[in-house]
């Protein structure tokens, strides 16, 4: 493989031959990806079984069907997405056809990260093919088997000044960003998410970053317990917890507690037994790293339910947490794995203070059949999205917007939203030349009265 510095000049010259404006070489391109993924499908779930435990139907649902979603997608929509799109002409230009153009940035960074190897790189990867653009994929190095495959993949799909996986570490990443992007896409935490940042503005690179933080779930006593509860355990320990926008932390009203917890615990035990260490269903965490990070937010807090930690294996079990201190490690850091603290409130003002206690997060949960208090609470905080009574499944609309604000990210993406993120808007205007208005054209004497009268009827 090339040098990095000599990748991005050959895509740079690649993206200047125009050829991939061509939308019938884009659909080509993604008609090919699909049928590659298509063929490796096993080779996929296996890798990620691999990597970190991950079931088959996991591995399916949330990257491998999401994939090829996304691709069905593109394929069907991308003529219609990349048509020049006619807005109203103003009656200031007149005589006028105005126009805006979708045109692609260019040469493309795609950083993914490890919790959703798969889907998080391919998915981003498609729509800037879909919009035009020239992609250098970093995959992650702690995923090391489905990097492998998605690296075979791109190599066998795409020439390597249209698409290419370049694998490595914190040097190959370091590299990477010190390269002259047209666009960059990041996914992972914020606190890389600002190194991305720092290194975009030395050559004021347009960016996307899907970042996280600390997503909060509040349930009032209006709702099914029962039903809750089995949401919550999905959503919370889909995936071991290793979600961006996981339920981090529950706010609950008091009456209902102790029901809540039983209720969760019991769902725990339905669906991973009572030994979740032996479940199939129940994956690793990423890394001894990250569970030495998780035990330790442990320390000093009181555990209701679970705290098994298991460091040769990877392994932290389903875990609750009662009433952890706001100023705690724990309600500190987005946690990111299968440990859910339950915080209480006695009124909205307690709700208030226990979020306003952290950043804007990527995604908010509300479990109540109270539409006036869903209503004003979605409107009163600032966050990314967010589900009435359910956790996750906005992800799997892509007729929604996904991002983050703040400190959860900024920009966003999925299906035509995806495709418009890796699409620059120019704006064209069409003039006529069968009327010229002599107002513009100096000398100006004796038109400001009569512009003053445009404008206010204009008004």
């Amino acid at each position: 493989m090339k040098s990095i510095p000599d990748i991005v000049l050959a895509q740079n010259a690649f993206f200047l031959s125009q050829k991939t404006k061509d939308i019938q070489y884009r659909l080509s391109l993604l008609k090919a990806l699909k049928s590659e993924i298509l063929k490796k499908e096993q080779e996929i779930l296996d890798a990620l079984n691999t990597d970190f435990k991950k079931s088959e139907f996991e591995s399916y649902i949330s990257e491998f069907a999401l994939v090829i979603s996304e691709l069905n997608l593109a394929i069907k929509h991308i003529k219609n997405w990349a048509k020049p799109k006619r807005v109203s002409a103003s009656l200031l230009t007149f005589p006028s056809k105005d126009y805006i153009y979708k045109e692609p940035y260019g040469t493309v960074l795609i950083i993914a990260p490890w919790n959703y190897p798969f889907l998080l790189a391919l998915e981003p990867l498609i729509m800037a093919i879909a919009a035009g653009n020239t992609v250098v994929l970093k995959p992650s190095e702690l995923t090391q088997n489905t990097s492998n495959i998605l690296t075979q993949i791109i190599k066998n799909v795409f020439p390597e000044p249209v698409a290419v996986s370049v694998e490595g570490g914190v040097e190959t990443a370091t590299e990477l960003l010190a390269q002259k992007w047209d666009y960059i896409f990041f996914t992972g935490s914020t606190k890389v998410g600002k190194i991305v940042a720092e290194a975009a503005a030395k050559h004021l690179t347009p960016i996307t970053l899907e970042l996280g933080g600390k997503s909060p779930c509040i349930i009032d006593h209006t709702n099914n317990i029962e039903l809750v509860a089995r949401r919550l355990v999905w959503g919370k320990l889909f995936n071991g917890g290793q979600t961006c926008i996981a339920p981090d932390y529950l706010i609950v009203n008091p009456n209902i507690k102790d029901e809540l917890v039983n209720s969760i615990i019991e769902e725990i035990t339905r669906r991973y037994g009572k030994h979740p260490k032996t479940s199939n269903d129940f994956p690793r965490i990423i890394d001894k790293k990250n569970v030495k990070r998780l035990k330790a937010l442990l320390n000093n807090e009181t555990i209701i339910y679970g705290g098994d930690v298991d460091e040769v294996e990877n392994y932290i079990s389903p875990t609750l947490v009662d009433a952890p201190k706001l100023n705690s490690k724990l309600m500190q850091e987005e946690i990111f794995g299968p440990i859910l603290p339950v915080l209480t409130y006695e009124d909205e003002a307690d709700i208030e203070t226990i979020i306003r206690n952290l950043d804007k997060p990527l995604s908010f949960y509300i479990f109540s059949k109270n539409k006036h208090f869903i209503e004003k609470t979605i409107q009163k905080y600032r966050f990314g999205g967010g589900v009435i009574n359910d956790v996750l499944v906005h992800f799997g609309n892509p007729k929604l917007p996904f991002g983050g604000i703040g400190t959860s990210g900024m920009g966003n993406y999925h299906g035509k939203h995806g495709f418009d993120a890796f699409s620059h808007k120019k704006s064209i205007m069409k003039r006529g030349t069968w009327l010229d208005i002599p107002m513009r054209y100096a000398p100006y004497k004796k038109k400001l009265n009569l512009l003053r009268k445009v404008f206010k009827y204009l008004g």
